[in-house]
C-alpha cells in the first residue's frame, strides 16, 4: 500500500490510521502545486490534485474517510471499526459522516477563503461566520460523544477517534477555540503511540 500525503492535512488521518492498524505501507510525501499535486502523473491518481491518495494494488482511493475505513477493515482483529454489530456500525458511520460534512466544513471554508482559492473569489466576511459555525458544530459533537469523552464510540479506541481528534487539531492550528473537554480529549488521543509514530513519519 502507498499513501500519498502532505504534513498534517487530511492525509495525516490516513497515516495515523495505518499506524493504528499495524499494516505495512509506504508514505509518499508530495508537494502542493506544479512540482507535486498538479503534475500529470499525480493527477492520474487524484483527478483534483489533492491529498490524500491511497494505492493498494489496483484500488485507488482519494477521500480520507474512505481510506481510514478501508485501512480499518484490513485489520479486523484490532477493533478499529465495528464489523459484526449493525447498531454500533451505524453509530460509527454517523460520527464519521458528521466529521466530514459538519465538523470540518467551517475549517475548510476558512482555509479556502484565507489562502486556498484564487484571491478574487475569497470573501473575508465569511471568516467570522466560520467561527460561529464551528462553535455550533462543537456543541453537536458534545451531544454525540459527551463533554469529556474517553473515546468517541463506546469504551475503546476506534477510527472515529482518528477522524475527530485530527479535525480538532486542525481547528487548533487555524486558531479556532476548542471547548475545554474536547481539547483534553484531542490532546490525549495525540499521545497514542500510533499517532506519535505517524507524526514522526511525516516529519522525517
Amino acid at each position: 500500500m502507498k499513501l500519498y500525503g502532505r504534513g498534517k492535512s487530511r492525509s495525516f488521518r490516513c497515516i495515523w490510521a495505518a499506524e493504528e492498524a499495524g499494516i505495512n505501507y509506504e508514505y509518499v510525501e508530495v508537494t502542493f502545486g506544479s512540482e507535486g499535486t498538479d503534475t500529470e502523473l499525480y493527477r492520474q491518481l487524484n483527478f483534483q490534485g489533492k491529498v490524500p491518495t491511497m494505492v493498494d494494488n489496483d484500488l485507488v482511493l482519494n477521500e480520507s474517510g474512505a481510506i481510514v475505513n478501508y485501512i480499518a477493515t484490513k485489520a479486523p482483529t484490532a477493533g478499529l471499526i465495528p464489523i459484526d454489530n449493525a447498531q454500533l456500525r451505524a453509530q460509527y458511520d454517523q460520527l464519521a459522516f458528521f466529521v466530514l460534512s459538519d465538523l470540518e466544513q467551517p475549517l475548510w471554508t476558512n482555509g479556502k477563503h484565507r489562502f486556498v482559492i484564487p484571491k478574487e473569489y475569497r470573501v473575508q466576511d465569511v471568516l467570522e461566520t466560520t467561527k460561529w459555525e464551528f462553535k455550533k458544530s462543537q456543541k453537536a459533537l458534545v451531544n454525540l460523544i459527551g463533554e469529556r469523552p474517553a473515546f468517541a464510540l463506546g469504551d475503546h479506541f476506534s477510527m472515529a477517534d482518528v477522524l475527530i481528534a485530527h479535525t480538532l487539531a486542525w481547528a487548533e492550528r487555524f486558531e479556532f477555540e476548542l471547548f475545554e473537554g474536547l481539547k483534553e480529549y484531542k490532546d490525549r488521543m495525540h499521545t497514542r503511540q500510533a499517532c506519535l509514530d505517524a507524526l514522526a513519519k511525516i516529519e522525517s
